[in-house]
C-alpha cells in the first residue's frame, strides 16, 4: 500500500491532478468561512443549536458546516444536485430531453447547460427563502439575526449566494476535468469530513468529563469499521448476467462469438434514496421553527405530530425505511431501462443464454434488477438507521454515521478506482513506448 501510494507521486500527469484537486478542495474549503453581509453570527449559531434534527441540519451536513455560518457557500452544492435530479426526470415525461440523452456528447453537453441554468433558478429561489426567513427569525436570548432587515439585504443575499453556488459548480467541473475524481461528489466529502475533527473533539471531551467510558469509544469505533467493510462489499458487488455474442461474417472477417457479462450493481440508485427520505421526514421540523411558538402550543395534535417525527421516534425510522426503499425502486426505474439495454443487445447480435433476443431479454434483466433492488433497499437502510439508532443510543455527538458515511465511502472508492485507472494505464503506456513493431520487408 505504501509502495502504490509512492508510485502515485512518480506518474507525472496523475500528479499535477491530485495537486489540482487538493487546491480547488482547498479553495472550497476557505469559501466556507468567508461571512454573508448583515447577519447577526451569535444569534444565527444559538439558532442552529435549537435546530438540530431538521432540514437545517442536514443541509448543514452536506455543505460542510456553511449554512451554520451563512458563509457565501451557505447553498453548497445541493441546487446543483437538485437541478441535476430534476432533469433526469424529466427525461422520463419530455420526449426532446430523451432524445438529447441518446445523441451522444452533444446532447450530454446541452443537457449539463441546462442544469447549469436550472442550478442558478434554485439558488436564486433558495437564497430568496433564506433571505426572508432569517427576517423572521430570533436567536435563543431574542435578538435578530438580521442586523438591517429589508429589500437590500434581501436582493444581496440572493445575489451572494447564487453566486457562491454558481463558484462551487465551477470548482466541481475543474475538478472533474483537471482534477482526479467526480468533482461534485469530492466537495460533498470534503463537507462532511471537515466536521469529522468537531466530532471527534466532542466525543473525547464526554470521554473526558466521564459521561462515556473507553469500552463504550471502542465499541463505536468498531462499528464504524464494521460499517464501512459492509459498505465497500456491497458498493462493489455486481450480479453479472452472462451474454453470448454471435459470430457474423462482414466481407472476409468474422466479427463477435465472444462470451461477455451484464453488470448489475446491488445499490444502483446510490446515495439519492436516504437524502430524498431525509428531506421528506425533516420538512414538518423545518416548517415548525417558522411557525410562532404559541400557536403550536395551543394545537395538541400538532405537537404529537412533531413528536412522533423526531429522529429517535419509532414511526420516524419505520416511515424513513419505507421511504428508501420506494425512492431506491423508483430512482434505478428512471436511471436505468432494461428496454433499451435489451434493444442494445440485439442490434449487436447479444444474447443471454437461455433467453430470447427482445423483450423477452428485457423482462429477464427487468427481473433481476428488481430483486437486487430489493436487497440493496434493505442493505441502504440498514446503513442508515442501525449506526444512527445505535450512536443515539450511546449520546454520542457523532456526525459521521448513516448518510454520510454512505456517501464518503462511495466517493473515496470511485476515486481510488479513478486512480488505479490512471496508474494502469500509464503502465500499458510505458509498455507501448518500449516495444518496437517492425514491418515485413518483401
Amino acid at each position: 500500500m505504501i509502495s502504490g501510494a509512492q508510485n502515485i507521486f512518480k506518474i507525472p500527469e496523475l500528479k499535477r491532478r491530485i495537486l489540482y484537486t487538493l487546491f480547488f478542495l482547498a479553495i472550497y474549503r476557505i469559501g466556507v468561512h468567508i461571512p454573508t453581509p448583515g447577519i447577526n453570527g451569535d444569534a444565527l449559531a444559538s439558532f442552529f443549536a435549537q435546530a438540530k434534527g431538521t432540514l437545517f441540519s442536514l443541509i448543514d451536513m452536506f455543505s460542510g458546516g456553511a449554512l451554520e455560518r451563512l458563509s457565501v457557500f451557505a447553498l453548497g452544492i445541493m441546487p446543483y444536485i437538485s437541478a441535476s435530479i430534476i432533469l433526469q426526470l424529466l427525461t422520463v415525461v419530455i420526449p426532446y430531453l430523451a432524445q438529447l440523452q441518446k445523441e451522444g456528447e452533444l446532447g450530454r453537453k446541452k443537457i449539463i447547460q441546462y442544469t447549469r441554468y436550472g442550478t442558478v433558478l434554485l439558488s436564486m429561489i433558495q437564497g430568496f427563502g433564506i433571505a426572508v426567513g432569517l427576517e423572521n427569525m430570533r436567536g435563543a436570548a431574542g435578538e435578530m439575526i438580521v442586523l438591517t432587515p429589508g429589500w437590500s439585504f434581501r436582493l444581496m443575499t440572493v445575489i451572494t449566494l447564487t453566486a457562491g453556488t454558481a463558484f462551487i459548480m465551477w470548482l466541481g467541473e475543474q475538478i472533474t476535468e483537471r482534477g482526479i475524481g467526480n468533482g461534485i461528489s469530492l466537495i460533498i466529502f470534503a463537507g462532511i469530513v471537515a466536521r469529522m475533527p468537531n466530532a471527534i473533539a466532542s466525543t473525547y471531551e464526554l470521554f473526558r468529563v466521564g459521561q462515556m467510558s473507553i469500552i463504550t469509544i471502542l465499541l463505536i469505533i468498531l462499528l464504524m469499521i464494521l460499517v464501512v467493510a459492509v459498505i465497500i462489499f456491497i458498493e462493489t458487488g455486481q450480479r453479472r448476467l452472462p451474454v453470448q455474442y454471435a459470430k457474423r461474417i462482414v466481407g472476409r472477417r468474422v466479427y463477435g462469438g465472444q462470451s461477455t457479462h451484464l453488470p448489475l450493481k446491488l445499490n444502483t440508485s446510490g446515495v439519492i434514496p436516504p437524502i430524498f427520505a431525509s428531506s421528506i421526514l425533516m420538512f414538518p421540523l423545518t416548517i415548525a421553527n417558522f411557525l410562532p411558538k404559541p400557536w403550536i402550543e395551543s394545537h395538541g395534535w400538532v405537537q404529537s405530530i412533531l413528536r412522533h417525527l423526531g429522529p429517535e421516534e419509532i414511526l420516524y425510522n419505520l416511515l424513513y425505511v419505507g421511504f428508501i426503499i420506494f425512492f431506491c425502486y423508483f430512482y434505478t426505474a428512471v436511471t436505468f431501462n432494461p428496454n433499451d439495454v435489451a434493444e442494445n443487445m440485439k442490434k449487436f447480435g447479444g444474447y443471454i443464454p437461455g433467453i430470447r433476443p427482445g423483450q423477452k431479454t428485457a423482462e429477464y434483466i427487468d427481473k433481476v434488477l428488481t430483486r437486487i433492488t430489493l436487497g440493496g433497499a434493505i442493505y441502504v437502510s440498514a446503513i442508515c438507521v442501525l449506526p444512527t439508532i445505535l450512536i443515539r443510543k450511546f449520546n454520542v455527538p457523532f456526525y459521521f454515521g448513516g448518510t454520510a458515511l454512505l456517501i464518503v465511502v462511495g466517493v473515496a472508492l470511485d476515486t481510488v478506482q479513478q486512480i488505479e485507472a490512471h496508474m494502469l494505464s500509464r503502465h500499458y503506456e510505458g509498455l507501448m513506448k518500449k516495444g518496437k513493431l517492425k514491418g515485413r520487408r518483401g
